[in-house]
């Protein structure tokens, strides 16, 4: 998982295993890249719609955008004004295009995580030295 600001310059990622849920991983994942700067948005897809995720990252001051899933029992939480800024959710496919530029971490060839997490840290840098 990675975190972008406006642009799509990566500012904090987290590498693991492929089992666990999203959702899960949002939080270290934000603990990690809080400490440089203050994330008071998060642009996140329709996983991501769960009300104790919103009430959680409402407790650290963050809005939660994404859209609501088509299955949900409780009426929406936001309204148009904010999904509008969904519509730069392309800034982080991006990204992840970027990302997929490195061909070694595209298929994880690496035996151990520590080398590729090495290797996606090493990309998020040579990205970041790119666009600044």
């Amino acid at each position: 998982m990675v975190v972008v600001d406006g642009e799509g310059i990566p500012l904090g990622g987290t590498v693991t295993s492929a089992s666990p849920a999203e959702v899960n991983l949002l939080h270290p994942l934000l603990d990690v890249t809080y400490e440089n700067t203050k994330i008071r948005r998060l642009v996140y897809d329709k996983a991501a719609d769960s009300d104790p995720l919103r009430h959680s990252l409402a407790r650290r001051e963050i809005d939660l955008i994404c859209p609501h899933r088509r299955n949900r029992r409780k009426p929406s939480k936001q309204d148009g004004r904010k999904l509008r800024r969904y519509m730069r959710r392309w800034k982080v496919e991006r990204t992840f295009a970027w990302l997929g530029n490195y061909r070694r971490l595209v298929v994880r060839w690496d035996r151990y995580l520590s080398s590729y997490r090495a290797f996606f840290y090493i990309a998020c840098m040579l990205i970041t030295l790119k666009k600044l």
